[in-house]
């Protein structure tokens, strides 16, 4: 992937080497290429190709904020007691999806699914995939089709996870870390800049730039070790679990960002986008088991109120780009693995991968896969323990969910073996 870094996508076979390209895919486990149906039918049941503008294109900024580890457990939607009392307030002005899921449980999976609506379901993650430099539909590069600066921000070490290089071959214009921050008074010692000071570089940074632009925001500092500043030790409730702290810290750190932010010019012409990553640390019964483990906030925000209440329409990671570019009424076709939330057949699952086997959820259940057979079946809405196996009496249900993941990963593996999961191909 790092070769994206010198070259456009379709040149990186240029600059990789032939003894490097040998010794590093030696081994390497590609997809199988699945052939459950036509793929005419696959792709119908996937609908990847698609064309809004129905509605003037809005020409707005955007920026996704994506939170470190920000379970929706921990927020005012969890059902539990919350630790982010300025996230819960903005949610009261904002659209929000309560049946919110995350296509995986790393930043390194949450990342491609958001931006590129691309989930990894296999098992290395998609960045470190021998699919990595494949053409993509990712929303910098749709968004530069429209006249957009696009960048993207995250304060950890430059090279983290590999995102400085997927963020070139996703289209991105810059990549700002902690090496362009330059100020190691702000870092952690462990991963990067704190997430207050580093939020004030990114509103600072983003008014010097020219509108309209689109910026990704990874927050930071609720990762493991948990650890808030010294000078806020003590400030922020704390309870069982050792993430919590860092959660109020990167709460308040939120707060201090949009009060900074109201004051740009900029601002009132923005839709923000909040999401988490993915999740972390439980000790709840349902937040703790592999469905709850999936369960992530995704709010959308405007600062004239023009989006407000709650939605329990099913939303995944990669129903985000498709969402967000029909909210703004782009009106170029594009390529897409997820449904728009707002469209009249928004995606009927949401599905992850794990350990070598698929899961899908909709409103009420939940489903594991041995294979492409279900092996589990689980009414997860009152049976929040996943105790009660009814794989052998939703029969109806059980053989939808199967049908679907087919077809869906008939369509996934096909896309990234060919290299054609993009518009114009």
């Amino acid at each position: 992937v790092d070769a994206g870094l010198h070259t456009e996508p379709q040149n990186v076979a240029l600059v990789l080497n032939t003894p490097f390209t040998i010794i590093k895919s030696v081994g390497e486990k590609q997809l199988e290429e699945l052939h459950f149906m036509d793929d005419a039918a696959a792709e119908k049941f996937a609908e990847p190709l698609k064309k809004f503008g129905s509605k003037p294109f809005s020409n707005e900024n955007l920026i996704i904020i994506e939170l470190e580890s920000f379970s929706k457990e921990y927020t005012g939607i969890g059902n539990r007691k919350s630790y982010t009392p300025f996230f819960d307030s903005l949610m009261k002005q904002s659209l929000v999806f309560t049946n919110a899921w995350a296509n995986g449980t790393r930043s390194i999976e949450g990342i491609p699914s958001i931006l590129s609506g691309v989930p990894t379901l296999m098992n290395n993650s998609y960045i470190n995939s021998p699919y990595c430099n494949n053409k993509l539909n990712s929303l910098p590069s749709l968004l530069k089709q429209k006249g957009y600066g696009t960048y993207f921000f995250h304060g950890g070490l430059n090279g983290t996870m590999n995102f400085d290089s997927y963020t070139k071959i996703a289209g991105f214009d810059k990549y700002f870390g902690k090496d362009e921050y330059n100020n190691d008074a702000d870092f952690d010692g462990n991963w990067g800049i704190w997430d207050e000071p580093y939020l004030q570089y990114c509103a600072a940074k983003l008014n010097e730039t020219k509108q309209p632009f689109f910026a990704s925001i990874f927050t930071l500092s609720s990762h493991h070790p948990y650890q808030v500043p010294e000078k806020y030790k003590g400030k922020f409730p704390t309870a069982k679990l050792e993430i919590l702290e860092s959660i109020g810290y990167a709460d308040y750190s939120l707060k201090q960002f949009f009060n900074t932010a109201k004051k740009m010019p900029w601002f009132n012409n923005t839709l923000f986008i909040l999401v988490a990553d993915h999740t972390s640390i439980s000790d709840d019964h349902f937040y703790a088991n592999n469905a709850g483990q999936h369960c992530i906030p995704i709010v959308f925000y405007k600062a004239d109120n023009s989006l407000a209440g709650k939605n329990n329409t099913l939303i995944q990671h990669i129903d985000i780009l498709p969402s967000v570019l029909d909210k703004m009424g782009y009106d170029e076709p594009f390529f897409s693995f997820g449904k728009s939330v707002f469209s009249a057949s928004p995606s009927p699952y949401a599905i992850f991968y794990d350990s070598g086997n698929y899961y899908l959820t909709n409103d009420s259940m939940y489903f594991g896969f041995n294979g492409f057979k279900a092996t589990q079946a689980v009414k997860f809405a009152n049976d929040s323990v996943l105790a009660r196996n009814l794989v052998k009496y939703e029969v109806n249900a059980v053989k939808n969910a199967e049908n679907y993941l087919k077809s869906y990963m008939q369509f996934y593996s096909h896309s990234l073996l060919q290299n054609n999961a993009c518009f114009p191909k």
